[in-house]
């Protein structure tokens, strides 16, 4: 990330026309546009320099309260609270740990709803092999393992590199539920409820790097929009008209349209010929690859004849491939493929001239790994794992 309020900024501003069917307690600052804030700021009589200073609040010191805002006078905040106003940000009410230190949120929101959000040190290996920075900084990480190289000061590293990361990864929710029902996946569970605003969805963001106490400029941060809900919904053609993209990955979790429309029912209306036409639209950049995440069902996706399949489908693209094992999850009538047909699976998509790598599995035991959001409200979590309350951050931000 570059600068808090920049990215934070251009984050829901790509997502403003997302429908907005939240009816909160309280007016949210957080999660509004520096001309909406200065737009407040003139309705109240004040000069147009406070609502630098509101968002510089809001998304550079991540505050929570207005008690939090001493640039502003106490007048100001006090009518700011009067006319119904407050900070907005989600809360982090409950966390599960995980044995392998990922931690699972249940985030609530201004209206009482509920989503879950993902913190993953050092990431899941997702950006391996696409020829991104990320992907560069990992490989290189996974060459230097054991090697403790030259001392650092550690005054000059921020709190990931303190702890001994390079970087983490926060998987964010876009939607209380998800309309899609892959079968496979918990989350298709709950149905949907409605869209996130842009602030709830950046909010989980300055929630999760509050609780970390994260030094923007000092951790590096990947967002992944992996959570609950589809951010996407097959809107290809309007993503590749952007000046500047995330990196693209695609669910494709079949070889062909009879096993794909049975574990994602959504098939029926995109098939797998018009997922490709649109991919086809991306005028990608010279390292730029979008990848295809392939959910591996025991028996139903992992067979030789579907890694050929494969193959075939995205022959002479700029692709990869990352392969996730099923995750489980109570209620869902899949299993795991054998380790042996994971590892034909990959050896015949790399033979065959496609990148293919196995994701590891994150925070698996707390039911935090991909498919397995299901807004906890209790859970029992495996051995070695726990499930506690969250205090509020005292850590310093970024």
């Amino acid at each position: 990330m570059e600068s808090p309020d920049e990215d934070l900024i251009s984050m829901y501003q790509k997502i403003k026309d997302i429908d907005d069917t939240a009816t909160p307690a309280v007016k949210a600052l957080f999660g509004m546009l520096p001309e909406e804030l200065k737009g407040l700021m003139e309705e109240l009589g004040q000069k147009s320099y406070r609502a630098g200073q509101l968002a510089e609040a809001l998304y550079r010191q991540r505050v929570t309260g207005f008690e939090e805002m001493t640039a502003l006078p106490v007048a100001l905040r006090e009518e700011l609270e009067a006319q119904g106003y407050g900070v907005g940000m989600p809360e982090l009410v409950q966390t599960a740990r995980s044995v392998d230190g990922t931690e699972r949120y249940l985030v609530r929101l201004a209206d009482g709803e509920t989503v879950e959000t993902v913190w993953m040190p050092d990431g899941d290996g997702g950006e391996r092999g696409d020829g991104s920075e990320a992907a560069a900084e990992e490989e290189a990480a996974e060459g230097l393992e054991g090697n403790a190289g030259p001392r650092r000061d550690m005054r000059n590293v921020g709190a990931l590199e303190r702890n001994g990361y390079s970087r983490a990864t926060i998987c964010i929710s876009s939607q209380v539920g998800c309309a899609v029902n892959c079968q496979f996946c918990l989350t298709a569970k709950l149905g949907i409820k409605r869209n996130l605003t842009a602030g709830e969805i950046a909010g989980q963001v300055a929630a999760v790097l509050n609780r970390h106490g994260v030094k923007i400029g000092r951790d590096r941060i990947n967002l992944v929009f992996m959570g609950m809900g589809e951010p996407f919904l097959n809107s290809i053609r309007k993503f590749a008209e952007e000046p500047l993209r995330p990196k693209l990955a695609l669910s494709l979790n079949a070889s062909n349209d009879v096993v794909r429309e049975q574990v994602m029912p959504i098939t029926r209306k995109w098939n797998i010929a018009a997922l490709l036409e649109a991919v086809q639209t991306l005028p990608l950049g010279k390292r730029e690859w979008v990848t295809f995440e392939y959910v591996l069902l025991g028996g139903i996706n992992d067979q030789p004849e579907h890694a050929r399949e494969v193959l075939e489908l995205l022959q002479g693209k700029k692709a990869k491939v990352n392969l996730i094992v099923w995750n489980p999850g109570p209620g869902i009538d899949y299993h795991q493929p054998k380790p042996e047909d994971v590892a034909v699976f990959q050896k015949l998509l790399i033979d065959g001239g496609l990148p293919a790598y196995i994701r590891r599995p994150r925070g698996r035991d707390i039911y935090a790994a991909c498919g397995q959001l299901k807004r906890t409200v209790e859970s029992s979590p495996a051995a070695g794992a726990a499930l506690v309350e969250i205090a509020p951050a005292a850590s310093p931000r970024g």
